[in-house]
This record gives structure tokens, C-alpha cells and sequence, in this order.
């Protein structure tokens, strides 16, 4: 199932929400090549993606992964490798991760931004991403992988929505082979469901054995999604709080008659 949107209208226009990914954007496309230059994706994940091994200093300088026809990532020293916790957030791996990663941000952050203010919301966003990265970088210590993708600081805003807006209905969009149908459903049972989805995946990388080197960072997402419950009610600024739970009493009243 797909979230294609809420019932959840925003009171205020939420410009970080477009900052944000009106950068995703721009960095996929001017950055990246768009997916077109193979060289450029791969040049991009390896120079300003996340690798745990170069952060932790476990992974041996020069060995390497490959990403690509003829094109490795080899582990190095750089001084850049301090900021690839942030520079990451705003690359992706192809189309699909992008657009679904631009969906799940647009249906949950525009609401969550409104219930903090601009600034508040930014820094929200960077501290989920980053915690989101340090639950990577803890599980999989010397991976020698690059980590990119906004989906780690998408998880915290996914985090917040729960907490502020449990019971407002997501319209989900489910597909089976060509049958089509919209259920609007709480949000508390949509997220916690993706929770529980990302928990089990991670649960044998908890595992004794060799460092895992692939496949999705789903720690990074458990971590974010933690961090954003946790934090939102040092963000959320309570005036607009007050202001949304007002207009929705509003409405309500409104309804029934």
C-alpha cells in the first residue's frame, strides 16, 4: 500500500517542505545526472554518500566495493567523510527511491512543518537524518557500502506524525495486479505497521557474523522514526498546535451540521 495523501489540510504553506524537496531534486539532477551518467550517480554515492567503515576508521583504506561497470568505492581518509551523515540525506539510487522518498515526505512533513514553524522544522529534519545515521553507522560499523537516501530523516518526520496525529486518516493506495482502491486509514495503524515492517527486516542484521556490506539501511529508518517520537515535543511550537486543534474542532462542528 501506497500513502497518496491525509485528511490533514495545513493551515500555513509549508516552505521547508519544498526547500527540501525541491533540493532532492536538484541534487538528483544536477549532481547526479539524473540517473543518465552512470558515472556521475556512482562518483556522487561514493564522494558525499555515508560509509560507516570511513567514519569508524574499521574499514582497511583502499578496499573497495562495486557500483557500477568498471567503477569501484574505495574506502579512503578524505576530511569530506565528517559530513556525509548530511550530505547523504540529499542523494538517492535511481527514480523509484527518489519519488517514493519525495511521496512519504510530502503526505507526512507538510503537517508536521505546520505544528513547528519553519526553523524548528529544519533542524527537526537534520537531527532525525543524523540520528538515523548514527543507527546505521552502530549496526553495521565497518560496512564499506555507501549509505545515501532522505529516508532516515523522512522515518523521524513519519515518527512525529504518529505522535501528533494519530488518529487523522491516510488515504492509502492499494494495488494487486490491476484491481485499484483507495481505504483511508488511521495513521497510527499505517505507521506503526511500517515500523513494525522495518523492525523485522533489521532483526538479522542483529545477528552474530560477518559485517553486512548491502541491501536497505533499515536501522537508519528505525533510528529516525525513534528519534522523531522522542523529540517532537521539544519542537513542536504549542501555538500552532492550539491554532491546528482549534480549526479542526472548527471543522468538525462544520461536518455535522
Amino acid at each position: 500500500m501506497i500513502p497518496i495523501g491525509d485528511e490533514n489540510p495545513a493551515l500555513r504553506t509549508p516552505w521547508v517542505t519544498y526547500l527540501i524537496l525541491a533540493s532532492m531534486f536538484a541534487v538528483w539532477f544536477f549532481v547526479q545526472g539524473a540517473g543518465f551518467d552512470a558515472y556521475a550517480l556512482a562518483a556522487s554515492a561514493c564522494n558525499y554518500g555515508m560509509v560507516p567503515g570511513e567514519l569508524t576508521h574499521l574499514a582497511e583504506v583502499g578496499s573497495g566495493v562495486p557500483i557500477g561497470e568498471g567503477l569501484a568505492c574505495v574506502v579512503d581518509r578524505e576530511p569530506i567523510n565528517v559530513i556525509t551523515p548530511f550530505t547523504s540525506m540529499f542523494l538517492h539510487g535511481g527514480w523509484g527511491h527518489l519519488l517514493g522518498n519525495a511521496l512519504f515526505f510530502w503526505v507526512f512533513g507538510n503537517n508536521v512543518e505546520d505544528s513547528m514553524g519553519p526553523f524548528r522544522f529544519a533542524l527537526f529534519y537534520v537531527i532525525c537524518g543524523l540520528a538515523a545515521a548514527a543507527a546505521h553507522v552502530f549496526v553495521e560499523p565497518a560496512s564499506i557500502l555507501p549509505t545515501i537516501g532522505a529516508s532516515g530523516a523522512i522515518s523521524g518526520i513519519m515518527g512525529a506524525y504518529l505522535v501528533l496525529y494519530p488518529r487523522v486518516r491516510v488515504r492509502m493506495l492499494f494495488i494487486f495486479i490491476i484491481f485499484f482502491r483507495v481505504f483511508r486509514i488511521p495513521a497510527w495503524i499505517v505507521l506503526l505497521y511500517w515500523f513494525a515492517l522495518q523492525v523485522l527486516e533489521g532483526l538479522p542484521q542483529l545477528s552474530p557474523g560477518p559485517e553486512l556490506t548491502g541491501g536497505t539501511a533499515v536501522w537508519a529508518h528505525v533510528g529516525g522514526f525513534v528519534a522523531g517520537v522522542l523529540l517532537v515535543k521539544g519542537f513542536e511550537d504549542r501555538s500552532l498546535v492550539r491554532r491546528r486543534s482549534a480549526m479542526a474542532d472548527a471543522r468538525a462542528v462544520f461536518a455535522r451540521d
